[in-house]
């Protein structure tokens, strides 16, 4: 009874209104308005007739509501209809673009993680001469800006004749990551060993201890760098520009940019490229909203604040 009467004053307590109270939720309701926002925006936007943009700019609503840029971007309008609604009669060959970025980033993401993998397995479990020499110079490429690497890179592909191809963009950072190998390095530490060492003891090789026994335990680490991986090659612009000029293999990206540029005597369809735009980042919200959670959890694991 006592108990009971205990935890009645504390949930009345906790349910007292406070001037503190009401300042934290009207600081979390702002920013989260803030980060909202945009993506409203972007939502009327491509709601809107281009035509009525212009003349109604600041409108919070859809400025004469229609469908005609998802249309426009999927190709389901014709160059009459496109035009009529602003339009510069341009379309976008989505599923293309779209299958373009899944292959860049599905086979790069894929493979900076299973090399980041075994790189870590051998920073924390394996005994060698200079490992943490090795490490200290790896982790000192966090340093570095990508930036720098960029002209390298660039000619390097080049001389091996993979530009314009799907190779020539997965191949610079295909093999090697510092932030994945640091991040697993970090967890695979914290990893009890008995398990690993009763295998071992037992006649299993290592490589058959780091993919049955290691990576099943750091799945959501592994998953988490997956999903930041897949999300940045996802977004990745000035890279595919300047290496892929084929439609053919360029990401959406840079379809998006070209969709931009394709009516330079008058005024872009900013409609088009708005409804493009959220058709582009709607993949990337989804996934972040479903793994969101494990994301965070992960970051906590390894002990990056």
């Amino acid at each position: 009874m006592t108990s009971s009467v205990t935890a009645s004053r504390l949930r009345r307590t906790r349910a007292k209104p406070s001037v503190g109270r009401g300042f934290a939720w009207g600081y979390l309701v702002l920013i989260l308005i803030i980060t909202i926002f945009p993506f409203y925006w972007m939502l009327r936007t491509a709601l809107s007739n281009n035509y009525g943009l212009t003349t109604d700019p600041i409108s919070i609503l859809p400025v004469d509501f229609t469908l005609g840029p998802f249309q426009r971007v999927l190709g389901l309008a014709s160059v009459a209809d496109a035009r009529a609604e602003g339009g510069s009669g341009a379309t976008l060959d989505l599923g293309i673009y779209i299958r373009n970025s899944m292959i860049y980033a599905g086979v790069a993401t894929f493979c900076q993680v299973f090399f980041a993998t075994l790189a870590a397995y051998s920073f924390s479990r394996l005994q060698w001469k200079g490992r943490d020499l090795v490490f200290g110079i790896l982790f000192t490429a966090l340093m570095i800006p990508a930036i720098l690497t960029l002209l390298p890179n660039f000619v390097l592909i080049k001389e091996l004749g993979l530009t314009n191809s799907f190779a020539g963009l997965i191949l610079p950072g295909a093999f090697f990551s510092a932030f994945n190998i640091f991040f697993l390095r970090q967890f695979f530490l914290g990893l009890s060993r008995e398990i690993e060492e009763a295998a071992l003891i037992d006649g299993a090789s290592k490589i058959r201890v780091l993919f049955q026994i290691v990576v099943p335990s750091a799945s959501g680490p592994i998953i988490t760098l997956a999903i930041l991986g897949f999300i940045n090659y996802w977004n990745d612009y000035f890279w595919p520009l300047i290496i892929a000029a084929d439609p053919k293999v360029q990401p959406l990206t840079l379809a998006l940019a070209v969709f931009k540029q394709s009516s330079p005597q008058v005024a872009p369809d900013w409609a088009g490229l708005m409804a493009a735009s959220l058709l582009a980042a709607l993949p990337m919200l989804i996934l972040f909203m479903v793994f969101g959670k494990r994301i965070v959890n992960s970051l906590g694991f390894t002990g990056i604040r």
